[in-house]
């Protein structure tokens, strides 16, 4: 096993413990609403548990998973990942920054549900925590970055290679998002928190953290799409729609991702009407380019079923590969994401907003995307690095072909259900499954019922994942390492690099963009008269 192996493998299995944790907290979630009886059941713990499965899975399980898979990118593309020192050193700090955050969440101290949202309040040790867990992947940015670079100085006349000009821009957008977030928390929460001021102003600070919180679906995205522009294609034996086409869309991604976040705050007083038009419309822009993704990779996925001998509309679809579990996974993936960006476009409308607000409709489209068209993806990429890191063969390989499955399935049931209690009122993150006998709610249970039905078999779905890749590195045998590669772009690519390959440029082309966006709504904020507020924890 090389150097850079066991750092992409570490980065990996810390991703695995925190998904397998975050699952188990998100089951008796799902339980509790629906009214069933547990021993341990309480609004106390059931809102701990809420703050730890979001902390696990959407901050800690992403951010090692991305870290792990950027290593492999820019080990395999350029040869070598530069500062391996460097890379170790981050991975600690993020480590102890996740054990720091997670044990301030099970001790009852920070149940703030995952985000950094005043007025509620954690304990210190949360924000530190989750600030070394930041500075660790600012690290991994910087290991990626200068990889890059000693890589660039010695070709200077190639293209980047286009899995790595995927994940320089995942690094991108996440140094543009947390650059928001890095004000918010250290200006504002930890001076608030650790008793430095008494009070703290919820809108100067959740303005900061949804120039955060929107681009940090980007982070997640990008390095899915990596996987679905450079490798699934090659997996489904064809070629790469459009290398051209593909640089554009991450290109976009680094320019539109940022300047968004006001449309989380439709219903916030304080900003004006005319800036959260302007994010509605830089929402919309921002759709684009996963348009495009979704045509060009399914011009791949055509391209590579006709070449498997496919006929006829759709008779290409059935001969792909799907019985891979990584194939499946992405597949099922794609899928749900469609929907899931249904979704979003109406969250981003500011009258169909209003409907569904902090509804149940909410946890349904997070799901959608985040957990599913980013976990899912993660978990078949699980079953495609294992091989390849270790030269291990995937253990228990039918249950590793039923997971991807079973996931799809349990998120249907889990999420549908959700979306449509969102359009009849019920809130999101309620713990009941009565609602104090309402009757309007009485509507809601049925729906709620199958949504922990679906959150049952989500669970059993996360177990399997997580039995498989511990069962692969003890039970597997060892055998030779298979080989990463990724798939050719049917259009001749043109030689040297590009306008899209200027990434510097394109990225300073996005602080533009950030400071027209943020920068008249945040003065007005910090001019006009102020409301601040004592710190909250109510459970």
């Amino acid at each position: 096993m090389t150097p850079a192996n066991r750092l992409i493998l570490a980065n990996i299995w810390v991703a695995i413990v925190a998904f397998g944790l975050g699952a188990m907290m998100a089951v008796m979630q799902a339980l509790a609403r629906a009214g069933i009886e547990l021993p341990f059941g309480t609004a106390r713990l059931y809102y701990l548990s809420v703050t730890a499965h979001g902390v696990l899975e959407a901050l800690v399980f992403t951010t090692f998973f991305i870290m792990a898979l950027g290593y492999v990118v820019a080990d395999t593309t350029l040869g070598r990942i530069r500062g391996m020192g460097w890379a170790w050193g981050g991975f600690w700090v993020a480590v102890v920054g996740t054990v720091m955050t997670t044990l301030a969440i099970l001790s009852g101290t920070s149940t703030v549900l995952y985000t950094f949202y005043p007025p509620l309040e954690a304990h210190p040790t949360f924000y530190i925590g989750a600030t070394l867990l930041i500075i660790g992947s600012w690290v991994w940015c910087g290991v990626m970055i200068g990889s890059f670079r000693a890589w660039r100085a010695a070709h200077r006349e190639e293209r980047v290679p286009l899995a790595m000009h995927g994940m320089l821009t995942t690094v991108a957008i996440w140094i543009l998002a947390t650059a928001g977030l890095a004000v918010e928390v250290l200006v504002f929460i930890l001076p608030w928190s650790l008793g430095y001021v008494d009070r703290i102003d919820p809108i100067v600070a959740r303005t900061y953290f949804w120039w955060f919180g929107h681009p940090l679906t980007y982070f997640w995205l990008l390095p899915a799409y990596v996987l679905w522009y450079t490798v699934i294609p090659k997996i489904a034996g064809g070629k790469l729609f459009s290398d051209a086409v593909t640089r554009v869309v991450f290109v976009q991604f680094v320019l539109f991702s940022t300047p968004v976040g006001l449309h989380h705050q439709f219903t916030d007083p304080g900003i004006s009407s005319g800036w959260k038009l302007v994010h509605t419309f830089t929402t919309y822009a921002i759709m684009f380019p996963s348009l495009v993704t979704a045509f060009t990779v399914i011009a791949s996925l055509e391209l590579a079923g006709r070449a498997r001998g496919g006929t006829g509309t759709f008779g290409w679809i059935r001969v792909l590969p799907w019985g891979d579990p990584f194939f499946s996974g992405v597949a099922l993936a794609m899928l749900t994401f469609a929907l899931g960006g249904f979704g979003g476009a109406i969250n981003a409308a500011y009258a169909m907003n209003a409907m569904i607000h902090n509804t149940a409709w909410i946890q349904g489209h997070f799901h959608l995307t985040v957990g599913t068209a980013v976990a899912l993806t993660f978990m078949g990429a699980t079953y495609w690095l294992m091989p390849r890191l270790t030269g291990r063969a995937i253990a228990f390989p039918r249950v590793a072909a039923v997971q991807p499955w079973l996931w799809f399935v349990g998120m249907q049931c889990f999420s549908i259900p959700s979306h449509i209690a969102g359009l009849m009122g019920m809130p999101r993150r309620v713990y009941t499954g009565e609602f104090q006998g309402v009757e309007a709610a009485q509507a809601w249970i049925p729906l709620v019922n199958l949504s922990a039905v679906g959150g049952v078999i989500l669970f059993i779905s996360a177990m399997l994942y997580v039995g498989v890749v511990v069962g692969t590195m003890l039970v597997a045998p060892r055998g030779a390492l298979l080989p990463i590669e990724y798939a050719e772009s049917l259009v001749a690519v043109a030689p040297g690099p590009s306008l899209w390959d200027r990434l510097g440029f394109w990225s300073a082309v996005a602080v533009v963009l950030i400071v027209i966006a943020y920068g008249p709504p945040l003065y007005h904020l910090h001019t006009m008269t102020r409301f601040p507020s004592q710190g909250f924890s109510p459970f």
